[in-house]
Protein backbone atom coordinates (compact mmCIF):
# COMPACT_ATOMS: atom_id res chain seq x y z
CA UNK A 1 0.00 0.00 0.00
CA UNK A 2 1.27 3.47 -0.87
CA UNK A 3 2.49 5.76 1.87
CA UNK A 4 -0.33 7.81 3.33
CA UNK A 5 -3.19 5.67 2.02
CA UNK A 6 -4.29 4.25 5.36
CA UNK A 7 -3.46 7.51 7.18
CA UNK A 8 -5.88 9.36 4.88
CA UNK A 9 -8.82 7.44 6.37
CA UNK A 10 -10.48 9.13 9.34
CA UNK A 11 -12.54 6.57 11.26
CA UNK A 12 -15.59 7.55 13.28
CA UNK A 13 -16.57 6.14 16.66
CA UNK A 14 -19.13 3.77 15.12
CA UNK A 15 -18.53 0.04 15.17
CA UNK A 16 -16.90 -1.18 11.96
CA UNK A 17 -19.31 -3.36 9.95
CA UNK A 18 -18.26 -6.83 8.84
CA UNK A 19 -19.02 -8.32 5.45
CA UNK A 20 -21.09 -5.56 3.83
CA UNK A 21 -21.44 -4.89 0.13
CA UNK A 22 -19.73 -1.60 -0.73
CA UNK A 23 -21.56 0.72 -3.12
CA UNK A 24 -19.57 3.54 -4.67
CA UNK A 25 -20.39 6.62 -6.71
CA UNK A 26 -18.57 9.87 -7.36
CA UNK A 27 -19.91 13.22 -8.42
CA UNK A 28 -18.19 14.61 -11.48
CA UNK A 29 -17.04 13.00 -14.72
CA UNK A 30 -18.51 9.60 -13.75
CA UNK A 31 -21.97 10.98 -12.95
CA UNK A 32 -23.81 12.18 -16.06
CA UNK A 33 -27.20 13.56 -15.15
CA UNK A 34 -26.29 13.03 -11.47
CA UNK A 35 -27.80 9.57 -11.94
CA UNK A 36 -25.15 7.55 -10.10
CA UNK A 37 -24.97 9.81 -7.06
CA UNK A 38 -28.78 9.96 -6.96
CA UNK A 39 -28.97 6.15 -7.00
CA UNK A 40 -26.54 5.78 -4.09
CA UNK A 41 -28.31 8.52 -2.16
CA UNK A 42 -31.62 6.74 -2.70
CA UNK A 43 -30.18 3.42 -1.54
CA UNK A 44 -28.98 5.17 1.60
CA UNK A 45 -32.54 6.23 2.41
CA UNK A 46 -33.77 2.66 2.76
CA UNK A 47 -32.59 2.39 6.39
CA UNK A 48 -30.77 4.17 9.16
CA UNK A 49 -27.37 5.49 8.11
CA UNK A 50 -24.32 5.39 10.35
CA UNK A 51 -21.13 7.21 9.40
CA UNK A 52 -18.15 4.84 9.52
CA UNK A 53 -15.27 6.82 8.06
CA UNK A 54 -14.23 9.52 5.61
CA UNK A 55 -11.17 10.31 3.52
CA UNK A 56 -9.17 13.39 4.45
CA UNK A 57 -9.41 15.67 1.38
CA UNK A 58 -6.17 17.54 2.08
CA UNK A 59 -3.92 15.63 -0.33
CA UNK A 60 -6.48 14.78 -3.00
CA UNK A 61 -8.13 18.05 -4.03
CA UNK A 62 -6.95 21.24 -5.68
CA UNK A 63 -8.86 23.72 -3.56
CA UNK A 64 -8.36 26.54 -6.07
CA UNK A 65 -10.44 24.67 -8.63
CA UNK A 66 -12.59 22.79 -6.11
CA UNK A 67 -13.16 25.38 -3.43
CA UNK A 68 -14.50 24.58 0.06
CA UNK A 69 -17.74 26.21 1.20
CA UNK A 70 -18.13 28.42 4.27
CA UNK A 71 -21.02 29.48 6.46
CA UNK A 72 -20.96 33.04 7.83
CA UNK A 73 -23.30 34.17 10.63
CA UNK A 74 -23.17 37.65 12.18
CA UNK A 75 -19.86 38.33 10.47
CA UNK A 76 -18.22 35.18 11.78
CA UNK A 77 -17.18 32.11 9.79
CA UNK A 78 -18.92 29.32 11.70
CA UNK A 79 -17.61 26.36 9.70
CA UNK A 80 -15.79 25.33 6.54
CA UNK A 81 -17.21 22.50 4.46
CA UNK A 82 -14.51 20.61 2.56
CA UNK A 83 -15.00 18.22 -0.36
CA UNK A 84 -16.12 14.95 1.18
CA UNK A 85 -15.77 11.26 0.52
CA UNK A 86 -17.62 9.56 3.35
CA UNK A 87 -18.56 5.95 4.14
CA UNK A 88 -21.95 5.14 5.66
CA UNK A 89 -23.33 1.83 6.89
CA UNK A 90 -26.97 1.12 6.04
CA UNK A 91 -29.35 -1.82 5.97
CA UNK A 92 -30.94 -2.98 2.73
CA UNK A 93 -33.77 -5.51 2.68
CA UNK A 94 -32.71 -8.92 1.40
CA UNK A 95 -28.99 -8.17 1.57
CA UNK A 96 -27.09 -9.98 4.28
CA UNK A 97 -24.43 -7.82 5.88
CA UNK A 98 -26.02 -4.58 4.72
CA UNK A 99 -24.21 -2.02 2.62
CA UNK A 100 -21.32 0.36 3.04
CA UNK A 101 -22.08 3.45 0.97
CA UNK A 102 -19.28 5.62 -0.33
CA UNK A 103 -20.67 8.98 -1.39
CA UNK A 104 -18.08 11.35 -2.67
CA UNK A 105 -16.52 13.59 -5.24
CA UNK A 106 -13.92 12.71 -7.83
CA UNK A 107 -10.55 13.90 -6.47
CA UNK A 108 -8.17 16.18 -8.33
CA UNK A 109 -4.89 14.36 -7.71
CA UNK A 110 -3.10 11.32 -6.23
CA UNK A 111 -5.70 8.94 -7.58
CA UNK A 112 -3.69 5.79 -6.89
CA UNK A 113 -3.27 6.66 -3.20
CA UNK A 114 -6.91 7.72 -2.98
CA UNK A 115 -8.07 4.38 -4.38
CA UNK A 116 -5.81 2.46 -2.01
CA UNK A 117 -7.39 4.35 0.89
CA UNK A 118 -10.79 3.06 -0.26
CA UNK A 119 -9.40 -0.45 -0.61
CA UNK A 120 -8.04 -0.15 2.94
CA UNK A 121 -11.55 0.62 4.25
CA UNK A 122 -12.98 -2.27 2.25
CA UNK A 123 -10.46 -4.70 3.68
CA UNK A 124 -10.91 -3.46 7.25
CA UNK A 125 -14.67 -3.93 6.91
CA UNK A 126 -14.26 -7.34 5.23
CA UNK A 127 -16.30 -6.14 2.25
CA UNK A 128 -17.69 -9.01 0.20
CA UNK A 129 -18.33 -7.20 -3.09
CA UNK A 130 -17.67 -3.70 -4.43
CA UNK A 131 -20.42 -2.37 -6.69
CA UNK A 132 -19.55 0.84 -8.53
CA UNK A 133 -22.24 2.97 -10.11
CA UNK A 134 -21.67 5.39 -12.94
CA UNK A 135 -23.61 7.15 -15.67
CA UNK A 136 -22.53 8.31 -19.10
CA UNK A 137 -23.92 10.41 -21.91
CA UNK A 138 -25.17 8.44 -24.91
CA UNK A 139 -27.26 8.77 -28.06
CA UNK A 140 -30.33 7.19 -26.44
CA UNK A 141 -33.94 8.40 -26.24
CA UNK A 142 -35.56 9.38 -22.94
CA UNK A 143 -38.60 7.26 -23.82
CA UNK A 144 -36.78 3.95 -23.38
CA UNK A 145 -35.41 2.33 -20.24
CA UNK A 146 -31.81 3.26 -19.56
CA UNK A 147 -29.48 0.55 -20.83
CA UNK A 148 -27.00 -0.81 -18.28
CA UNK A 149 -23.42 -1.54 -19.31
CA UNK A 150 -21.47 -3.80 -16.99
CA UNK A 151 -17.77 -4.28 -16.32
CA UNK A 152 -17.02 -7.42 -14.34
CA UNK A 153 -14.84 -10.50 -14.47
CA UNK A 154 -17.95 -12.60 -13.79
CA UNK A 155 -19.12 -13.26 -17.35
CA UNK A 156 -21.92 -15.58 -16.24
CA UNK A 157 -23.44 -12.83 -14.13
CA UNK A 158 -23.35 -10.34 -17.00
CA UNK A 159 -24.98 -12.73 -19.44
CA UNK A 160 -27.43 -14.14 -16.91
CA UNK A 161 -28.76 -10.72 -15.95
CA UNK A 162 -28.91 -9.39 -19.48
CA UNK A 163 -26.43 -6.55 -19.05
CA UNK A 164 -24.38 -5.27 -21.93
CA UNK A 165 -20.70 -6.13 -21.78
CA UNK A 166 -18.69 -2.91 -21.87
CA UNK A 167 -15.78 -2.68 -24.31
CA UNK A 168 -13.85 0.55 -24.11
CA UNK A 169 -10.38 2.04 -24.49
CA UNK A 170 -9.76 5.66 -23.64
CA UNK A 171 -9.88 8.23 -20.83
CA UNK A 172 -11.41 7.18 -17.54
CA UNK A 173 -12.70 8.68 -14.34
CA UNK A 174 -11.83 7.67 -10.81
CA UNK A 175 -14.30 4.76 -11.01
CA UNK A 176 -12.18 2.94 -13.60
CA UNK A 177 -9.02 3.40 -11.56
CA UNK A 178 -10.78 2.23 -8.39
CA UNK A 179 -12.11 -0.91 -10.04
CA UNK A 180 -8.59 -1.80 -11.16
CA UNK A 181 -7.24 -1.20 -7.63
CA UNK A 182 -9.98 -3.35 -6.07
CA UNK A 183 -9.36 -6.17 -8.51
CA UNK A 184 -5.63 -6.09 -7.79
CA UNK A 185 -6.44 -6.37 -4.07
CA UNK A 186 -8.53 -9.49 -4.69
CA UNK A 187 -11.92 -7.86 -4.14
CA UNK A 188 -14.88 -8.96 -6.26
CA UNK A 189 -15.97 -5.93 -8.27
CA UNK A 190 -18.89 -5.00 -10.50
CA UNK A 191 -19.18 -1.68 -12.31
CA UNK A 192 -22.64 -0.68 -13.56
CA UNK A 193 -23.12 2.22 -15.98
CA UNK A 194 -26.44 3.75 -17.00
CA UNK A 195 -26.90 5.52 -20.32
CA UNK A 196 -28.20 9.09 -20.03
CA UNK A 197 -29.72 10.91 -23.04
CA UNK A 198 -27.17 13.52 -24.03
CA UNK A 199 -29.84 16.10 -24.77
CA UNK A 200 -31.10 16.20 -21.14
CA UNK A 201 -27.81 15.59 -19.37
CA UNK A 202 -27.82 18.79 -17.33
CA UNK A 203 -30.86 17.87 -15.21
CA UNK A 204 -31.05 15.17 -12.51
CA UNK A 205 -32.08 11.99 -14.32
CA UNK A 206 -34.40 9.79 -12.19
CA UNK A 207 -34.94 7.15 -14.95
CA UNK A 208 -31.19 6.45 -15.12
CA UNK A 209 -30.94 6.42 -11.32
CA UNK A 210 -33.83 3.95 -11.21
CA UNK A 211 -32.10 1.72 -13.77
CA UNK A 212 -28.99 1.64 -11.56
CA UNK A 213 -31.02 0.77 -8.47
CA UNK A 214 -32.71 -2.07 -10.37
CA UNK A 215 -29.33 -3.29 -11.63
CA UNK A 216 -27.99 -3.22 -8.07
CA UNK A 217 -30.94 -5.36 -6.97
CA UNK A 218 -30.20 -7.87 -9.72
CA UNK A 219 -26.50 -8.09 -8.86
CA UNK A 220 -26.94 -8.40 -5.09
CA UNK A 221 -30.33 -10.08 -4.69
CA UNK A 222 -31.52 -7.18 -2.55
CA UNK A 223 -35.04 -5.72 -2.45
CA UNK A 224 -35.47 -1.96 -2.78
CA UNK A 225 -38.73 -0.05 -2.38
CA UNK A 226 -38.38 2.18 -5.44
CA UNK A 227 -41.89 3.65 -5.54
CA UNK A 228 -40.69 7.20 -4.92
CA UNK A 229 -37.99 6.95 -7.57
CA UNK A 230 -40.42 5.39 -10.06
CA UNK A 231 -42.80 8.31 -9.60
CA UNK A 232 -39.96 10.78 -10.15
CA UNK A 233 -38.87 8.88 -13.28
CA UNK A 234 -42.39 8.96 -14.77
CA UNK A 235 -42.70 12.68 -14.05
CA UNK A 236 -39.30 13.33 -15.65
CA UNK A 237 -40.21 11.46 -18.84
CA UNK A 238 -43.52 13.33 -19.08
CA UNK A 239 -41.77 16.70 -18.71
CA UNK A 240 -39.15 15.90 -21.33
CA UNK A 241 -41.78 14.51 -23.73
CA UNK A 242 -43.77 17.71 -23.35
CA UNK A 243 -40.66 19.73 -24.15
CA UNK A 244 -39.85 17.58 -27.18
CA UNK A 245 -43.39 17.93 -28.52
CA UNK A 246 -42.88 21.71 -28.79
CA UNK A 247 -40.47 21.33 -31.72
CA UNK A 248 -41.00 19.15 -34.81
CA UNK A 249 -37.28 18.98 -35.56
CA UNK A 250 -36.43 17.75 -32.06
CA UNK A 251 -39.35 15.30 -32.15
CA UNK A 252 -37.95 13.86 -35.37
CA UNK A 253 -34.53 13.47 -33.79
CA UNK A 254 -35.98 11.62 -30.80
CA UNK A 255 -37.96 9.32 -33.12
CA UNK A 256 -34.71 8.49 -34.90
CA UNK A 257 -33.08 7.62 -31.57
CA UNK A 258 -36.07 5.43 -30.72
CA UNK A 259 -35.80 3.58 -34.02
CA UNK A 260 -32.08 3.07 -33.53
CA UNK A 261 -32.62 1.86 -29.97
CA UNK A 262 -35.32 -0.59 -31.06
CA UNK A 263 -33.15 -1.89 -33.89
CA UNK A 264 -30.04 -1.70 -31.68
CA UNK A 265 -28.21 -0.10 -34.59
CA UNK A 266 -27.00 3.07 -32.89
CA UNK A 267 -26.64 4.90 -36.21
CA UNK A 268 -25.83 8.60 -36.15
CA UNK A 269 -28.61 10.93 -37.12
CA UNK A 270 -28.11 14.00 -39.31
CA UNK A 271 -30.97 15.81 -37.59
CA UNK A 272 -30.05 18.65 -35.18
CA UNK A 273 -27.11 18.60 -32.84
CA UNK A 274 -27.40 17.39 -29.27
CA UNK A 275 -26.26 20.78 -28.00
CA UNK A 276 -29.11 22.55 -29.74
CA UNK A 277 -31.63 20.07 -28.41
CA UNK A 278 -30.19 20.25 -24.89
CA UNK A 279 -30.59 24.03 -24.80
CA UNK A 280 -34.24 23.78 -25.83
CA UNK A 281 -34.99 21.03 -23.33
CA UNK A 282 -33.27 22.85 -20.46
CA UNK A 283 -35.08 26.07 -21.29
CA UNK A 284 -38.43 24.28 -21.18
CA UNK A 285 -37.72 22.44 -17.92
CA UNK A 286 -36.55 25.64 -16.20
CA UNK A 287 -39.73 27.33 -17.38
CA UNK A 288 -41.83 24.50 -15.92
CA UNK A 289 -40.07 24.68 -12.57
CA UNK A 290 -40.68 28.43 -12.29
CA UNK A 291 -44.41 28.15 -12.94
Amino acid sequence: MRDGASDAVIWSDADIPRGPTMIVSFQGWNDAGSAASAAVSYLGQTGERRKIAEIDPEHFFDFQSHRPQISVHDGEVRFVEWPRNAFYEADVEGLKGGVLLLEGEEPSMHWATFCEAIVHVAQECEVSTVVMLGSLLADVPHTRQSAINCISTDEEMIEGLGFRVANYEGPTGITGVLQHACSKAGLKTVSLWASVPHYVAATPNPPAALALVRAFEAVTGSMIDSAELETAADRFRDQVSAAVAQDDEISGYVRTLEENADADEGEDSPIPSGDAIAKEIQRYLRQQESE
